[in-house]
């Protein structure tokens, strides 16, 4: 067991990453706000899950395919930068549910869940960061690297769970005002469109 001051520094190191803004919190917090707190809440799951992808790529070696293989990790990008290109297209033609109003029943949770997986297991970035970071806080003296490593992804999932949640809710509330108009509604339809747009740009242009 890693020792309790460790565990707590790589909590907060966790908290204070998944506040900083970047392509994860921003898509939880367009899709709030778009679509309603239920969304958020389902986008932020479906994430984690990947997360749970790149914790298990890290502890069994996957993670590194994508350091030394310049073909895996465009391929991959390239994926998700199209995922995202098509988010953009139906957030463009989006239309106004009836009353003026949406809600992420709309879409379904499980739609929305599955968007989040692809955001994040499209994202090789993400596994370069899990192999560089996640292992700064194991020790090889006190046992096996493998169980640490989920231990340690377990409470990243844990400490992105409560800010992406807490994202959602306030991202919800307001998307909720936008909901009470149809021509708002409409303009967020757009800036979400934008949002998905900039997010596929950036991920095309990362590098290893």
């Amino acid at each position: 067991m890693l020792p309790p001051d460790t565990l707590f520094l790589f909590f907060t190191a966790s908290v204070l990453l998944a506040l900083t803004p970047g392509p994860d919190n921003l898509f939880v917090l367009t899709q709030a706000a778009q679509w309603g707190r239920t969304a958020g809440f389902a986008v932020t799951f479906g994430l984690c899950t990947g997360l749970l992808v790149h914790t298990s790529a890290v502890a069994l070696g996957v993670a590194a395919i994508f350091q030394a293989s310049a073909l895996a990790f465009s391929l991959l990008k390239y994926i998700g930068a199209a995922y995202l290109f098509y988010l953009a297209f139906l957030s463009f033609r989006a239309g106004i549910a009836g009353g003026g109003k949406i809600s992420g029943e709309a879409l379904g949770f499980w739609k929305l869940y599955s968007r989040g997986i692809i955001m994040n297991v499209t994202n090789p970035k993400v596994s370069l960061f899990f192999l560089a970071f996640l292992p700064q806080f194991t020790d090889p003296t006190i046992g096996s690297i493998v169980p640490q490593i989920l231990f340690l992804g377990f409470l990243f999932i844990l400490s992105t769970i409560l800010v992406f949640g807490l994202i959602s809710l306030l991202a919800g509330t307001v998307g909720e005002w936008f909901q009470q108009s149809a021509k708002a509604q409409t303009v967020l339809n757009r800036m979400a469109g934008v949002v998905f747009i900039g997010l596929a740009i950036k991920l095309v242009l990362i590098r290893r």
